[in-house]
This record gives C-alpha cells, sequence and structure tokens, in this order.
C-alpha cells in the first residue's frame, strides 16, 4: 500500500513547490493486530487515516481493505447543539455508520457509558465540554466493525472517564478488531497495541516492536544526546550566586555515555561554580519520564556521605547502584538548596542482566528483585503444570 497526498504551495519566489504528506507508506497489517501510528506533529499521521477512511483520497497509489471499517477521527462529528442528548445519539450513530436497528440495540448501553441519563432529553448546547465529549466517544466505542480506525481520541474527559475509554478500547483490541490506533499518549500506545509504526515527514522511520518504536521516537521528538554531557548555561542563580556548570552522566571505565544499563549503576558527575563557601548544600537529582512525571529522587540528607562544603569551581558525584528504572528515556532534574534547574540531561536505560542470572526487563516502571514461597498446599518445591491446575491458595509475594 502506498497512499500519497501532494499539497501545492507558494514560495517566497511565488513558484509552486510539491509538499508530499506521505510518501513511500508501504506497510501491511494483518486481521486482529492492534497497530499504533505514532510521529511528530505533521508526521503525516492524520493523512494517512483519512485515506484509509476514505475521506481523502490519495494522489497515487492505493489501499486494499477487506472488512467492515468504522472510524473514529474527531469526537462530536455529527452532534447538532439544538438537538438533544437522544436525539444526537441516533444523529451521530448513523454518520458513524450504524443503523437505526443497531443504535436502537445498543442505546441503553450508550447512555450508561456516557453518564448522561438525567440530561438526555435536554439540547446538547447546554451540556458542559466534559458532558458533550463523553456522550460523543460513548456513541463511537459501540461500533462493531471489523477494521478501527481512531485518531487521538482519548483524552476526552476527566481522568474517570480516561480510565473507562482505555477500558473499552482495550476490550475491542482483545475482541479480533484490528485496530489502527494514532495517539501522542505513548503510554496508551504501549498498553494497547501490540505492534507500531513511526512515521516522519510522510515516511516510515521504524515499524516493529511498541517498546522499540516509542523508544525510537522519543529519541527524535525529544533530541537526545548521545555524547551524555549537557553544559549548562542557565541564566539565573541559587544561593551565594552557585550556578550549575554542566552535567555528564559516567560509565564504569569514567567515560562519558548515554546509556545506564538496567540494574547496573548510573553515575551523574554534576560541576557547580559556587563563588562563596556553603557548608552541608542541598543537592537532589530528580528522575522524569518524557511525560515529566518524577520516578526516583535522591539527595544528600539522605545520602551515605554528605557533601561537607563546596567552594570555587567543583564537581558532585551521585551514584545510585542497582538502578530500578524499566528500560526507556528519562530526563535528569537538578537543584541546589532552592535552585532548580529541569531537563538538565536526557538519557536511556537499557535492557540487561537485572537480576545477575541472565534475566531482564518484563513490564513496569521499575525492576525489583523479589522472592516466593508456598504458604500452604502443593507437593514441594518441584513445579509442574498438573501439579498448578486445580490450586486456589494464595501465595505470598516477599520482598528481598
Amino acid at each position: 500500500m502506498a497512499p500519497l497526498r501532494r499539497l501545492r504551495r507558494r514560495s517566497s519566489a511565488d513558484q509552486s513547490v510539491d509538499f508530499w504528506a506521505l510518501r513511500d507508506t508501504d506497510f501491511e497489517i494483518q486481521p486482529g493486530e492492534v497497530v499504533g501510528i505514532i510521529g511528530p506533529n505533521g508526521a503525516g499521521k492524520s493523512t494517512l487515516l483519512k485515506i484509509l477512511s476514505r475521506i481523502t483520497k490519495p494522489t497515487t497509489g492505493l489501499v486494499e481493505l477487506r472488512g467492515r471499517v468504522g472510524s473514529l477521527l474527531e469526537v462530536g462529528s455529527g452532534f447538532h447543539p439544538e438537538l438533544t442528548g437522544r436525539e444526537n445519539i441516533y444523529l451521530n450513530g448513523a454518520v458513524l455508520g450504524m443503523s437505526r436497528r443497531e443504535i436502537n440495540r445498543k442505546f441503553d448501553a450508550i447512555v450508561a457509558f456516557a453518564e448522561v441519563e438525567q440530561f438526555l432529553d435536554m439540547p446538547v448546547k447546554r451540556y458542559s465540554s466534559g458532558m458533550y465529549v463523553r456522550l460523543a466517544f460513548a456513541v463511537a466505542a459501540h461500533l462493531e466493525p471489523e477494521i478501527l480506525i481512531v485518531d487521538e481520541v482519548l483524552a476526552v474527559g476527566d481522568m474517570a472517564f480516561q480510565r473507562k475509554c482505555m477500558g473499552r478500547m482495550s476490550e475491542v483490541g482483545k475482541s479480533g478488531c484490528t485496530v489502527l490506533f494514532v495517539s501522542h499518549n505513548m503510554p496508551a500506545i504501549e498498553a494497547l497495541c501490540t505492534r507500531a509504526i513511526l512515521l516522519d515527514r510522510g515516511r516510515i522511520a521504524r515499524s516493529g516492536d511498541v517498546d522499540d518504536v516509542v523508544r525510537e521516537y522519543h529519541r527524535r521528538v525529544k533530541g537526545a544526546d548521545a555524547s551524555g554531557v549537557a553544559i549548562l548555561d542557565q541564566g539565573g542563580s541559587g544561593p551565594g550566586g552557585v550556578r550549575f556548570r554542566s552535567i555528564v552522566l559516567l560509565d564504569e571505565e569514567g567515560n562519558p555515555t548515554n546509556l545506564v544499563p538496567l540494574g547496573g549503576t548510573m553515575h551523574v558527575r554534576i560541576g557547580l561554580d559556587a563563588p562563596e563557601p556553603i557548608d552541608y548544600p542541598y543537592i537532589g537529582v530528580g528522575i522524569d519520564d518524557t511525560l515529566g512525571q518524577r520516578l526516583l529522587t535522591v539527595y544528600t540528607p539522605l545520602s551515605y556521605a554528605a557533601v561537607e562544603r563546596v567552594e570555587g569551581l567543583c564537581e558532585v558525584d551521585c551514584r545510585v547502584e542497582s538502578f530500578p528504572l524499566a528500560p526507556g528515556d528519562y530526563w535528569i532534574k537538578l537543584w541546589f538548596n532552592d535552585y532548580e534547574l529541569e531537563r538538565a540531561l536526557c538519557f536511556t536505560v537499557a535492557n540487561g542482566d537485572a537480576f545477575g542470572d541472565g534475566r531482564g526487563y518484563q513490564r513496569g516502571v521499575c525492576v525489583a528483585p523479589s522472592g516466593w514461597s508456598l504458604v500452604s498446599g502443593g507437593s514441594g518445591s518441584a513445579w509442574n503444570d498438573s501439579q498448578c491446575e486445580g490450586h486456589d491458595q494464595a501465595s505470598t509475594l516477599l520482598g528481598e
């Protein structure tokens, strides 16, 4: 498949030039796959979905679709503000390709999902924005196509409703429906999809395992410095005029690196300029994910050996042994007393031998050793499938 779209635009010299929103985007999706399509703004994601939905005709190339297609490209398209919620369910359902009989069959489920029962006969122009999108998503979420095309629709409503949307999309993916899902929400992509495609400037940059494709997306969007070195020339200063000069991530040999092995050592060297001597400073390192959520914090008051004094041009080392965060991209935040510096350095945790016996990462944000023991039942330590069957005794997770 090679769908293409060409736009004409004027250059500064008033000459027409060609702009290809998509080019050479050949791929196949098997029945039952849930494929995430990701990429920066302007990569061609929405254009691709419009071509697959047959809203936009490709300039050249073709699309082969086998099965009934349902598209969820814009929540609320087809809603009329003067009509009631009840009337808009039928109107929007028809726009999305549902028959009246199908809407009748699903009506109660749609209303219950949207949680707008008491406002059902009120014109939607009087709905809050949250009520409006909840009802719109509820209608769309009850489509039953063989191929579902979804464009960034899970960021609707409050947190509770977003969890409900995620649950509904997960059910659709497990039902055997083929799903193409565009989103900038990487946790949603990782949770819902079995494969991912990265688009960049209208071309496929990478396709395959979700974790690998998402990691490549973060690398491209965030522009991680592969050297593991950042020269910090920011404005402002902290108490006593102290300033951060640099930050370096070091490997076991003391060389700059951008990688920390799973379960290995994170070694950070921070360059400081302290015009005045400062005793027992409060120095901290925070580790954030790419969405800015704090995952780990270490700082001198809780360290094994405090930094007694900094003065002049100096360097401070911070080491975290058995680094527990799962493979992925992270940002380091620095602070010195009340002086803070966001996103000082981006680095990557690489999969590795987390437990010293060849085993690495499975799933989750953190990786930790654990011990298991049989409390009751069973017949010893040699486990097999026949011994496990029929047991409903609980086992206890013991932390090491």
